[in-house]
């Protein structure tokens, strides 16, 4: 500090170059320590953040608001956290422009980042992520449970039907077969095959019972 102000001994700095490291592949993933009177000219809030700040000064008890916002590259959600002054520590180079290292103001000039005082609300850290992301993957997690419902649903009503082949339509259909041959008189018809004990089956022992009757009948 005595012979060169080292920028990234702030905390703030260097996580904002860190991120920047990360944009150079997801340019629209953004922090920024938004500050409404910023020692680094960069750091100023722009209007939508100073919104965010507002909310923090207005509630000095609100630690994180989240939000969404419009961009260029489409929807995006941010999440901010506020930046207070706690420590008199940082007064020692935001109170004046007198008790500032010379260093610091040489970098950055006497006309910004002073005037700070205790426990005021002086920016927000923003983290911004974009929501095509989420919301791609939301559309996809809806597609999958739709198809496997749809898939669910197919295969009941292709069993149901199965079934209602195998158990109702297929044994009335030979029934109905079968009684049409008797009705034409053709004694050598094969008999009724036992049935379960149902409503089918049940049929099946009436018409047994009937043709019995009948073949009785044109014998005498």
């Amino acid at each position: 500090m005595k012979y060169g102000f080292l920028p990234q001994s702030i905390p703030a700095y260097s996580s904002f170059e860190v991120v920047n490291a990360l944009r150079a592949k997801h340019p629209d993933y953004t922090y920024k320590p938004a500050m409404l009177n910023p020692t680094n000219p960069r750091d100023r809030a722009q209007d939508w953040e100073e919104d965010v700040i507002s909310q923090f000064a207005k509630n000095t008890t609100l630690t994180e608001y989240v939000g969404q916002r419009g961009t260029a590259s489409g929807q995006a959600m941010f999440i901010a956290r506020p930046i207070r002054l706690p420590n008199p520590a940082c007064l020692q180079c935001h109170s004046t422009v007198d008790a500032a290292p010379p260093t610091m103001i040489e970098k950055y000039g006497p006309a910004n980042g002073f005037g700070w005082k205790m426990n005021d609300t002086l920016g927000a850290q923003i983290v911004s992520v974009p929501m095509a992301v989420p919301l791609k993957r939301a559309d996809d997690a809806f597609g999958v449970v739709m198809g496997s419902l749809t898939g669910v649903f197919v295969l009941i009503g292709v069993v149901l039907n199965l079934m209602l082949w195998k158990l109702v339509i297929q044994p009335v259909t030979k029934l109905s077969a079968l009684a049409d041959r008797v009705s034409l008189g053709e004694r050598d018809a094969p008999r009724v095959p036992p049935a379960p004990k149902d409503e089918i089956g049940t049929l099946s022992e009436s018409f047994a019972r009937m043709r019995k009757s009948l073949v009785h009948a044109m014998l005498l």
